[in-house]
């Protein structure tokens, strides 16, 4: 079957998607992330322009060096949770026990692990001298590791009950845009765009919480050692794949807050947004498929004949038309940015790629070591790239090494998802 082929029956599934139950559920689903993205969509167009002209390159660098540096606390606190929690509930959703014990032991994991992250990130601000220097900006971006553990949005993925997580994402972006506009004034005003962010994480996670409980009936029971360790023990194969990218992203990001200052790292950050504000689209796209690809993975050649041309076309969009969306999100002081925007559209299809392939096959057939092996090799190539690169090449080495890092990401596990999915025809012919 050729290209063409694939993707005429890709569109055809589409089609018919709406006549199963499965089918019907899925297409609510996305119905509801289309709404979300949407949103995703407005509030930026109408607060990244403003925020950019108002707090300048130097305000956007000092944003992103710390928002690089909590990353990796972030990935702590997730620990793959994201991914394990979100298969293991879809595939007990008839039993209420089994849910609410899952949940417990997620939300107990998660908390404990924030606390390490705090600890270790305290360490880090009192023994280096330049997140010293930063720990203001740095402590009030640590506030999201709150958020994110209260706000689990996997179970309402794993529950394919996207509709609420449209609706608490949607209201605190709201809210976010308005409270732009109110506090954010002057240059030096940059620390409100962390803080506002953190706190609609924060509010949005009570809120989910509130209904998980009282809604789904889940019920939080006390603290298990022997659960906590479970928890932690089952999801330590993906964390690795979650956290030691970091080593090639956020690092390189934080290098070039050392090397090249808060103007170069303003650089860098602006030219990835765009890719950053449209990748979520095709993440949320693909895990609203996750649970249904756990039952139905003969389906998966079709979800990738759907995701990937689409994921293409942005890439072209975003190649060619770079220096036009730079000057209108951030304005010619930005405009040195305009080859990351490039190099990220190839970036770009890369993550999707990773996405289909990695997580949305791979991680259902439970391969999980696999795609931590190869996440652990090319992270540490990547980190192992990106200082020389900096050193000879400043914003553009970060870029090049994180493209270069990304792009192996997303070809090796396509690589093997293929073999795996040959060997599957061959042994069942």
């Amino acid at each position: 079957m050729g290209i063409s082929d694939k993707i005429h029956s890709g569109l055809n599934y589409i089609k018919g998607a709406g006549k199963t139950k499965d089918g019907k559920v899925i297409v609510k689903n996305f119905g509801y992330l289309t709404l979300l993205q949407i949103a995703n969509y407005i509030f930026p167009l109408i607060t990244v322009p403003y925020v950019a002209r108002v707090i300048g390159v130097e305000g956007y660098g000092k944003i992103a060096f710390a928002g690089a540096i909590v990353l990796w606390f972030q990935a702590v606190a997730d620990w793959g949770f994201n991914y394990t929690s979100l298969r293991d509930v879809s595939q007990n959703r008839g039993d209420s026990k089994k849910i609410s014990e899952i949940f417990s032991n997620v939300l107990w994991a998660r908390i404990l692990l924030m606390f390490i992250s705090y600890v270790l990130l305290a360490l880090f601000v009192l023994f280096i001298p330049t997140f010293r220097d930063a720990a203001d900006v740095i402590m009030v971006t640590s506030l999201i590791l709150v958020g994110h553990v209260a706000y689990p949005v996997w179970f309402f993925q794993a529950m394919e009950q996207m509709k609420y997580n449209t609706i608490l994402n949607v209201l605190a972006k709201l809210l976010f845009t308005i409270a732009v506009f109110i506090f954010i004034k002057e240059p030096s005003d940059y620390i409100f765009q962390p803080l506002l962010t953190s706190l609609g994480y924060l509010v949005s996670g009570l809120v989910a919480m509130y209904i998980i409980v009282f809604k789904f009936k889940v019920k939080i029971r006390r603290p298990s050692v022997k659960g906590v360790v479970s928890a932690i023990k089952n999801g330590a194969n993906i964390f690795v794949n979650q956290f030691v990218p970091n080593l090639y992203n956020s690092l390189s990001t934080v290098i070039l807050g050392f090397v090249g200052g808060d103007e170069s790292t303003g650089l860098l950050d602006s030219g990835r947004k765009f890719s950053h504000m449209l990748y979520p689209v095709f993440s949320s796209f693909s895990l609203s498929f996750f649970p249904y690809l756990n039952r139905r993975t003969d389906n998966h050649t079709k979800y990738a004949m759907i995701i990937l041309p689409a994921a293409a076309m942005v890439s072209i969009v975003l190649f060619f038309g770079a220096p036009l969306l730079v000057r209108l999100f951030f304005g010619e002081e930005f405009i040195k940015s305009v080859p990351v925007v490039r190099l990220s559209a190839l970036a770009f299809f890369s993550l999707v790629l990773s996405n289909v392939y990695a997580t949305n096959y791979l991680l259902i057939l439970r391969k999980d070591r696999l795609v931590r092996n190869i996440t652990l090799v090319l992270s540490i190539f990547g980190a192992a790239i990106a200082y020389p690169l900096i050193l000879w090449f400043d914003y553009m080495g970060a870029m090049l090494a994180y493209t270069v890092t990304t792009v192996l990401m997303g070809v090796v596990p396509a690589y093997y998802a293929i073999t795996c999915k040959k060997q599957n025809v061959n042994n069942a012919s």
